[in-house]
């Protein structure tokens, strides 16, 4: 995909590169694994009162660390394979230019692009609990995922991947490789560890009001609380209608 950049049109190349990136939503899925941006869902069963707070924050803080490290750890596997030197560098320089753009983002943009990206995740997700089988998952993730990579919008787990991912290559990759691809490290100035770490928050928060907000707070209010009124009314109806019955 990055050796594409130029020779296919710009929207069908950010169309394949999401096709691409649903692979790790199904591999969460079909796998059981646990995912940040789709755990803000758990705000349905607080809304129930099947759970309480701290439970929530206690989940997400978890799910948020172990994947974090799962991104950070990943992206050093992927640096020290050398992979990043593929198509005569060309991976690199999408890297890098990905990271550097990430970082650089205003906070209000960040936050607005992690609230759209975790709404189409979460339906991606909320879909998938309708399939039947293995492929109905698949499918059920493909196009919300798809859409979301090929709009840009933003995704906290991600970034904790392909960030570390153009740190590591910046800082470590061998001195041969620059004029190779016609580049300079001091051309990726914004890109250092302390701008990720701020980076990651207005991506965090705009994921969770996205996902735990405006897909699972929706969906409670839509398919449980209204359900909860009708059994109160239905009740009140029994009680009336018994005491017809024995005032007769």
């Amino acid at each position: 995909l990055a050796g594409a950049d130029g020779v296919l049109p710009f929207g069908i190349s950010r169309l394949f590169a999401g096709l691409v990136f649903c692979l790790g939503l199904i591999l969460v899925i079909v796998g059981g694994a646990e995912l940040f941006t789709g755990n803000t869902l758990i705000v349905m069963a607080w809304a129930a009162g099947k759970i309480r707070f701290r439970d929530i924050l206690r989940v997400w803080t978890i799910v948020y660390l172990g994947n974090f490290v799962g991104a950070v750890g990943t992206a050093a596997l992927v640096f020290l394979s050398g992979q990043y030197l593929s198509g005569k560098g060309q991976t690199a320089i999408v890297a890098l230019s990905l990271a550097s753009g990430k970082v650089s983002l205003p906070f209000d943009q960040a936050f607005f692009l992690g609230i759209l990206c975790n709404v189409l995740v979460c339906l991606a997700v909320w879909l998938s609990f309708s399939a039947r089988t293995v492929s109905d998952k698949v499918l059920a993730v493909i196009f919300p995922i798809s859409a979301f990579v090929a709009a840009g919008f933003e995704h906290s787990v991600a970034n904790m991947y392909l960030v570390p991912l153009g740190l590591f290559i910046k800082q470590w990759a061998p001195a041969e490789m620059w004029p190779l691809v016609g580049a300079d490290p001091s051309l990726y100035a914004p890109l250092t560890w302390p701008n990720f770490l701020i980076s990651l928050v207005p991506v965090t928060l705009g994921n969770i009001v996205g996902g735990a907000g405006l897909v699972g707070a929706v969906y409670w209010f839509i398919y449980l609380r209204p359900k909860r009124r009708r059994r109160q009314r239905s009740g009140k109806s029994l009680d009336r209608a018994q005491q017809l019955e024995n005032a007769n």
